[in-house]
């Protein structure tokens, strides 16, 4: 396990545990410097602040945003920003309001093949893992379906139903990767581009992706995203001293007996520089310049 862990979900975006669960488990896990990145949110950051602080352990403010690059939906991570600077307040409140008009297509499209209530029964299985009033997410909407019995499981619902070319995999209109990237330097973040080898791109089109990310004045790549082949976490590693970029790591935690534990990724070559060596030591980066 290791020590540092930049990237991990919660019940605020699509994650399975409270905030404040989420950092005692990290703290558990041997966590001591962490960064809760929710998808397009920050409501999870007041709740995780209050409980690093009882557990010491370093808290950085964070969060992972969509955007689109190429015709792909693409992941960018910001870091110890100014959470109510208002571009990122603005570009939320836009973030928000287009996942809330995604939830409800899909749950439309479901209605349309006579699986009723969806919006209704995704949105109580968001309510049951903890409040929040952002739209519920592709896993929710997968729990509901096994739940009214349409799906045996969840696997199945995202095999028929809710998968990549699906009729519930809706496709919003996110911001470019020029704007996100535009509102996270105008919130004084660093930026690190989230598990570039999880796209279904070829080796040349992920080579153009760094290398806009880093031309639109980007920091980092996640060159270990838990526990990813190695030889994944190598071509990344060519990637990041190609383009002179930092490194960033982190679990991608979404809930136990998911993808990854809290503080469980594949270490990093001892050449390429990480990101978190920035920090200061409050656990805070200092703004980006």
């Amino acid at each position: 396990m290791m020590s540092v862990d930049l990237h991990c979900h919660s019940t605020a975006s699509d994650g399975t545990l409270a905030p404040a669960e989420v950092v005692a488990r990290a703290h558990a896990q041997g966590v001591r410097l962490l960064a809760l990145t929710d998808h397009d949110t920050l409501d999870g950051l007041e709740q995780a602040g209050q409980a690093a602080a009882r557990l010491g352990v370093s808290l950085v403010s964070g969060i992972e945003l969509s955007c689109q690059w190429n015709g792909a939906t693409i992941h960018v991570l910001g870091y110890a920003f100014e959470p109510q600077a208002p571009a990122l307040q603005h570009a939320i409140a836009a973030l928000h309001d287009g996942r809330w008009q995604r939830a409800r297509l899909i749950a439309q499209r479901l209605e349309a093949k006579g699986m009723a209530g969806m919006l209704e029964g995704a949105r109580a299985v968001q309510q049951e893992l903890g409040e929040s009033d952002n739209a519920p997410a592709r896993p929710h909407f997968a729990e509901a379906l096994v739940r009214a019995g349409h799906v045996r499981d969840r696997a199945e619902a995202f095999r028929k139903w809710l998968g990549a070319g699906k009729l519930g995999d809706v496709k919003q209109h996110w911001p470019s990767l020029e704007q996100t990237m535009s509102t996270l330097q105008d919130s004084g973040a660093w930026i690190s581009l989230a598990h570039p080898w999880q796209y279904e791109f070829t080796r040349s089109k992920r080579r153009r992706l760094v290398a806009a990310f880093a031309e639109a004045g980007g920091h980092a790549l996640e060159v270990s995203n838990g526990m990813q082949p190695a030889e994944q976490v190598g071509g990344l590693s060519i990637l990041a001293r190609e383009f002179g970029l930092m490194a960033s790591a982190g679990s991608d935690f979404h809930g136990p007996g998911q993808w990854s534990e809290l503080g469980l990724y594949r270490p990093l070559p001892e050449d390429l520089a990480p990101l978190w060596r920035h920090f200061g030591d409050d656990g805070r980066l200092p703004a980006a310049g």
